[in-house]
C-alpha cells in the first residue's frame, strides 16, 4: 500500500502534489471501469457480489444485497460487514475508509463522504481524510448525507433527508439538517 493510502487511512493530511497520490489516481481509473460494468445492464445477487469484491478489493458477504448503480470515488476502503443492504444510488467517497458493520440498512440516494479540503485557496486541493463508521444494525433513510469522522452507534436510524454532522448515539432515532436525536429506540423481543 502507498505512503498515501496508509496516510488516507490514519487520517493523516495529504498534499494533492505527493508524487504518491499516483497510486489512488491508478485505483481510480481501475475502479472506473468496474463501475461502468457494475451499473449496466441486469445481473444477479452473485454477479453484482462478485464486482462489488473487485472494487472493494477484499471478499463480500453471501447475504449483502447491492441494487446498483453505485458511485464511489476510490473504492479499496470501503469495509463491508455481513448482511449489509445498500440501495440505489449510493455515492460513497471512501479514501479515508468506510466501516458498514453487520446487518446495516443503507437507503437509496445517500452520500457517505470521507473526504474534506482545506480552506486555505493556496492550498485547498490538499485533503484531509476521517473514517466514517457504520455500526451493526443501524438504518440510514434515503437521501442521508453522513460527512467525514462521523460513527453512526449500533441499531441508530438516521431519517430520510438528514445531514449527520455527528456522532449519532446507540440505539436512537435521528432526523434533520443537522441531525439531532428525536428518541431513543425502543427495544422488544
Amino acid at each position: 500500500m502507498s505512503d498515501v493510502l496508509t496516510k488516507a487511512l490514519a487520517g493523516q493530511p495529504i498534499q494533492f502534489d505527493d508524487p504518491g497520490f499516483q497510486a489512488v489516481d491508478a485505483v481510480v481509473a481501475r475502479n472506473s471501469q468496474l463501475l461502468v460494468q457494475l451499473n449496466t445492464g441486469y445481473r444477479d445477487r452473485a454477479a453484482v457480489n462478485a464486482l462489488l469484491e473487485k472494487l472493494i478489493q477484499r471478499p463480500v458477504a453471501p447475504m449483502t444485497t447491492l441494487l446498483p448503480p453505485l458511485q464511489t470515488d476510490f473504492g479499496g476502503h470501503i469495509f463491508l460487514g455481513r448482511g449489509v443492504f445498500i440501495n440505489r444510488n449510493c455515492m460513497l467517497v471512501d479514501l479515508g475508509g468506510i466501516y458498514i458493520g453487520d446487518r446495516v440498512l443503507i437507503g437509496p440516494n445517500v452520500t457517505i463522504l470521507t473526504v474534506n479540503h482545506e480552506e486555505n485557496l493556496a492550498t485547498r486541493r490538499n485533503l484531509h481524510c476521517q473514517a466514517v463508521h457504520i455500526e451493526a444494525g443501524a438504518w440510514l433513510g434515503a437521501n442521508v448525507t453522513v460527512l467525514p469522522g462521523v460513527t453512526i452507534g449500533e441499531n441508530a436510524i438516521v431519517g430520510a433527508g438528514s445531514l449527520v454532522t455527528k456522532d449519532v448515539p446507540a440505539d436512537t432515532v435521528v432526523i434533520g439538517s443537522p441531525a439531532k436525536v428525536l428518541r431513543k429506540i425502543k427495544m422488544t423481543d
